[in-house]
């Protein structure tokens, strides 16, 4: 279909062929997961604060590359690997999200890529 644009950008690491940063559909941008990686394909360093931070640093980068923003922003699934993390990182998402928030899911997961602490994935309006 030529109504689905596939969006990556310079400023996240670089996945592999096999996903992109996001897909383009009309009306909406569905952002692939971010994990606590800097530019430099490492795990930040610090706890679940800081990766918070970062992942959402990650999309921000993303939204901005598909011409969108976090005020756009529809919902949010976050993915903790403790569930114990949660007010934490809640503190952070708190700061750093524009008001209204967008609604959210947020789950223990047994596993996650590179065995980090937590992954955020996002959905926004165009």
């Amino acid at each position: 279909m030529s109504n689905i644009e596939k969006i990556n950008t310079t400023e996240n690491p670089q996945f592999t062929h096999i996903l992109s940063h996001a897909t383009k559909v009309p009306g909406l941008i569905f952002l692939s997961g971010s994990t606590p990686v800097g530019k430099d394909g490492k795990v930040v360093e610090g706890g679940i604060k800081e990766h918070t931070a970062q992942c959402i640093s990650n999309l921000g980068n993303v939204l901005k590359a598909a011409g969108s923003s976090w005020e756009r922003v529809v919902k949010v699934n976050v993915y903790l690997k403790d569930m114990d993390n949660f007010s934490a990182m809640n503190e952070v998402y708190e700061k750093l999200l524009p008001t209204p928030k967008p609604a959210r899911t947020c789950i223990q997961a047994a596993k996650l890529p590179g065995d980090v602490d937590i992954e955020i994935e996002a959905i926004a309006a165009t």
